[in-house]
């Protein structure tokens, strides 16, 4: 079974809003890759109430494998109450595989078979948006900016997507004395071998929604050697949630 919605389902379709600025529209979905990781529905659910919660508008979370509820019971729950649209906020931060693949393929099939339809915003990604939400994190944790900061990220097998999240690191290096290195968990430069031998203190800061089992070693380490390390984004990455659902609204003059 899937869990309940983030607010009431119905066929009204109320606005949301960003920067003070307000679009009708129906209900989002935020789809996950998802984790086998206890914490990890936890989080994502908890960023999909903070999205309803922002906006009004009937949010509810899905995932494209390893957890449920998957995309399909989510579309046929929603096409059940009524509702004859939905937008689909991808949360992932690069335009790999599960963004260019997975996602359009589960949308396809979900659509065909609630009857309903279904487009897809922008994902996350790695723009100025999200470096902000970073130098917000790295703020409330109270890191010295002489520290040296580690951006751990799961990594892909397309450079593109791992040269965008190279940028990133690169953008939240700016005006700060301490150095920003970038890390993956999948591919190289992987952040058990940087870390493996490092003398002086880093923090580590991953690029996150949720706990994973990716993150679970880093955290060890950290905490074996007296690293600070920040909590995935969670619930701060609602407003970027709420941002891609209306830019797609805006953009189809609705």
């Amino acid at each position: 079974m899937s869990s309940p919605p983030a607010s009431a389902p119905g066929t009204s379709e109320p606005s949301a809003s960003v920067g003070g600025s307000f679009v009708s529209g129906p209900p989002v979905i935020g789809l996950a890759h998802g984790s086998r990781h206890a914490r990890g529905r936890e989080a994502i659910e908890a960023l999909m109430a903070a999205v309803a919660k922002r906006s009004g508008l009937d949010a509810r979370p899905a995932y494209l494998d390893l957890a449920q509820p998957d995309l399909m019971s989510v579309v046929g729950e929603l096409a059940a109450a009524g509702h004859r649209r939905a937008i689909i906020v991808p949360l992932l931060f690069t335009a790999a595989f599960h963004a260019t693949v997975d996602v359009p393929e589960a949308v396809g099939e979900a659509a065909v078979a609630a009857g309903l339809e279904l487009e897809v915003a922008g994902i996350l990604g790695t723009g100025e948006d999200v470096a902000e939400v970073i130098r917000g994190v790295i703020a409330d944790a109270h890191l010295d900016p002489a520290t040296d900061l580690l951006l751990f990220a799961v990594g892909s097998s397309d450079a593109n997507a791992n040269a965008a999240v190279a940028a990133l690191g690169e953008r939240l290096s700016a005006g700060r004395p301490g150095a920003v290195d970038v890390a993956f968990g999948t591919c190289e430069p992987r952040a058990s071998a940087l870390l493996a031998d490092r003398q002086g203190p880093v923090a580590i800061v991953p690029l996150f929604l949720a706990d994973g089992l990716l993150l679970d070693p880093i955290r060890r380490l950290a905490t074996e050697r007296g690293w600070a390390i920040t909590d995935p984004l969670g619930d701060r990455a609602a407003d970027l949630v709420v941002r891609r659902y209306s830019d797609l609204d805006r953009s189809d003059g609705r």
